[in-house]
């Protein structure tokens, strides 16, 4: 916590003003439009997957609409996509990025359009804070008519090429969950383009009640919308963000000067104009089992690594979809190990991980 939550929180106590609505709600909402951008509107919601739900929906998706997805991501990039009955494709990452292919998202498209099948909506996604190539994907949607929508649940604070992520596709969307960036214990937000778009995202995220004295429903809704009290603690949450984002950059930074050193080590290094929030710091092994021995080694002195996202594609729950792979996200769910990352880690802490992993590894 950065100090001013509790103070918000008070303040949703004394007034009353405990439900889904009200000034900090409100508050919060414009906080975050002026972070994102000023030409955006801004709707919080109890959660990043609820924004991904609610995003789909006014991209059109429907029953049997295919949506193409990113497949090195959590699955909640994904499930949304299976709650409108509609059908997720994958699509491999870039090494460059680790993020979704923009060679293999075209040959999707194009296969699915040879097929008779345009697809409604991209899911790109900026994996671990580091941006996705919005220039080659702005592309690619502005080609073949299919809007992007911006999964930034952990890119808060990173930008590309000057811009917030968030506020780059059409559609975008935070998450406040315990592990994010910021927090507000449980919470989203859906960023849209026009104030019409964010009107039609609150009435759906609050049961789409019509007007009127009584209860009249004429449109399926959710229950979708963020506290105020919870709002209160996103409203102090924000006036630390950029502190937030440079200790976890510094967490990166001091792994990669302690582990310079180690040959079988490597890192995603950020290309020119992309910058990372480095909300997880992430390092490649040689192999799986180099992988294996240095999170074991870890794990037995109580310090908790994990393994990078292991791909939709590779999913029980998605093995029956297709999917377009070139075996990027496969190595990297192998070699890869995400390190204690926490905005709260001291460099005594940090200097014993690394003294583990370089005695593990050596």
């Amino acid at each position: 916590m950065g100090g001013e939550e509790l103070e918000f929180v008070k303040e949703a106590f004394a007034t009353n003003w405990i439900a889904p609505l009200g000034p900090h709600v409100n508050a919060f909402e414009q906080a975050l439009e002026g972070h994102v951008a000023q030409d955006k509107q801004v709707a919080c919601l109890s959660s990043g997957t609820a924004a991904l739900h609610l995003a789909l929906i006014m991209a059109g998706v429907g029953p049997k609409d295919v949506v193409l997805c990113q497949s090195f991501t959590f699955a909640a990039s994904a499930n949304p996509i299976v709650y409108l009955g509609a059908t997720p494709v994958f699509v491999d990452s870039e090494e460059r990025t680790w993020n979704i292919c923009p060679e293999l998202l075209t040959q999707a498209i194009e296969d699915q359009l040879a097929k008779g099948k345009k697809p409604k909506a991209i899911v790109a996604v900026h994996l671990y804070g580091m941006p996705y190539d919005h220039d080659a994907l702005e592309a690619i949607s502005l080609t073949y008519d299919i809007p992007i929508i911006e999964d930034s649940a952990e890119a808060m604070g990173s930008t590309y090429k000057g811009k917030n992520c968030g506020g780059l596709g059409d559609y975008g969307i935070y998450s406040f969950n315990g592990n994010k960036i910021i927090t507000t214990s449980g919470g989203g937000a859906l960023i849209c383009k026009t104030k019409e778009e964010k009107e039609k995202a609150v009435f759906l995220a609050t049961q789409a009640r019509d007007q009127a004295p009584h209860y009249q429903h004429s449109t399926i809704g959710y229950n979708y919308r963020l506290s105020n009290v919870l709002a209160g603690i996103g409203r102090g949450q924000l006036k630390v963000l950029a502190q937030r984002v440079q200790k976890r950059r510094a967490n990166y930074a001091f792994y990669e000067e302690a582990l310079k050193e180690l040959s079988g080590v490597t890192f995603l290094k950020a290309a020119e104009g992309y910058f990372s929030n480095r909300w997880l710091s992430c390092i490649l092994l040689e192999n799986f089992e180099q992988r294996e021995t240095l999170r074991l080694a870890l794990e037995s002195q109580n310090i908790e690594s994990r393994p990078l996202w292991k791909p939709m594609h590779l999913q029980p729950a998605f093995k029956q979809e297709k999917s377009y792979v070139n075996g990027t996200s496969e190595i990297l769910f192998k070699r890869g190990l995400c390190l204690p990352s926490g905005s709260n880690l001291t460099t005594e802490t940090l200097n014993q991980i690394c003294q583990i992993i370089k005695q593990t590894l050596s």
